[in-house]
């Protein structure tokens, strides 16, 4: 069978081709990066609107890597929560559409199950039962995940998540969105332990929950004090290192430690971790470290994998294997699901 998935969750416009059997026939994304970097974030309003431009493009050139023609699929999926209402509803009237004009199944995806299957993608083997952590700009959340579709969260943050707190710690330090790649860059010639910033909640293992907004606080106030008038000046390089360093650090410190606590709790031992945070190089090599010393199987998604793409939207095979279509009344969810 041949499987069109369509992913258009946020700021990414992607879709792929896969089999039944987990084969990758063609890929197709369309970055919005350049569209958001003035606002150092994205705008919904824009992101839809650009969704709507580049989604019948990307469809395309995903079937011709493929070579395949629309006649030639047998399903169509689509990820329809959590995400931005309004890019949501641009991939989910495609997918609809297509649904209809072709006679297939319509699937519906949950973006951040979907985010973990790209583990499974990779590993070309059965992960689960495992431990999920979920990293990126919208999401930072650990689950319990006894199978592909059946998730118990454990606990998420409870103000940013990890990648937007990236994103606006870049924007204090003068760094250009998205913030991710630019603070791992800066970090690289600083000293990590530089500034003593905090570690919300990681003395408490039996609390799997994060916090990132007074750590995003903390690093303002180390570069201008309340009450002082903004600056004018770019921070020195020696000081931006070291911040961005300091940061990085303290953000990794509270991923692993809570990942480590949930592993401990739950009795599994195996670790799968998604999300465009996820791309970082030190957080890939503390849990490598982590998990490697405590004899804990992990398995983290390639890069390519990581940032929001089509082809893990390759979870709608396990929905056809059990009959789980959706109907043509299918709505998005923006927020996700408990």
């Amino acid at each position: 069978m041949n499987i069109l998935t369509i992913e258009t969750t946020c700021d990414e416009t992607a879709a792929a081709v896969v089999t039944d059997q987990l084969a990758v026939l063609g890929s197709a994304i369309a970055s919005q990066d350049e569209l958001h970097r003035p606002f150092g974030g994205v705008v919904p309003e824009i992101a839809s609107r650009a969704h709507v431009e580049r989604i019948l493009p990307v469809i395309d050139a995903a079937l011709a890597a493929a070579g395949l023609r629309p006649s030639q699929l047998d399903a169509v999926a689509v990820a329809h929560t959590p995400g931005l209402a309004g890019s949501l509803l641009v991939g989910l009237a495609a997918a609809k559409a297509l649904a209809v004009a072709l006679r297939i199944p319509l699937i519906a995806i949950d973006h951040l199950q979907a985010h973990l299957y790209a583990c499974r993608l990779a590993a070309g083997r059965e992960v689960f039962p495992c431990i999920g952590l979920i990293v990126s700009g919208g999401h930072t959340s650990l689950y319990r995940c006894r199978t592909p579709l059946d998730f118990t969260l454990l606990g998420g943050t409870i103000d940013d998540a990890a990648g937007e707190a990236f994103d606006k710690v870049a924007a204090l330090l003068g760094l250009p969105y998205p913030g991710g790649p630019a603070i791992e860059a800066a970090a690289r010639a600083g000293d990590r332990r530089a500034f003593a910033f905090p570690r919300p909640f990681i003395a408490d293992r039996g609390r799997l929950e994060f916090s990132f907004s007074g750590l995003k606080t903390a690093v303002r106030y180390q570069i201008q004090q309340p009450g002082e008038p903004p600056r004018t000046e770019p921070l020195a390089p020696r000081r931006l290192a070291d911040l961005a360093a300091s940061f990085q650090e303290a953000v990794i410190d509270c991923l692993a430690a809570k990942s480590l606590a949930a592993i401990e709790e739950s009795g599994l031992r195996r670790l799968c971790v998604g999300g465009g945070v996820a791309v970082n190089g030190e957080l890939r090599r503390r849990l490598e470290a982590e998990c490697m010393s405590r004899g804990i199987e992990l398995h983290i998604a390639p890069p390519a994998l990581c940032t929001d793409n089509a082809v893990m939207g390759a979870i709608a095979v396990e929905k056809l294997k059990a009959s789980l279509h959706a109907p043509l009344e299918l709505d998005v969810f923006p927020a996700a699901r408990r």
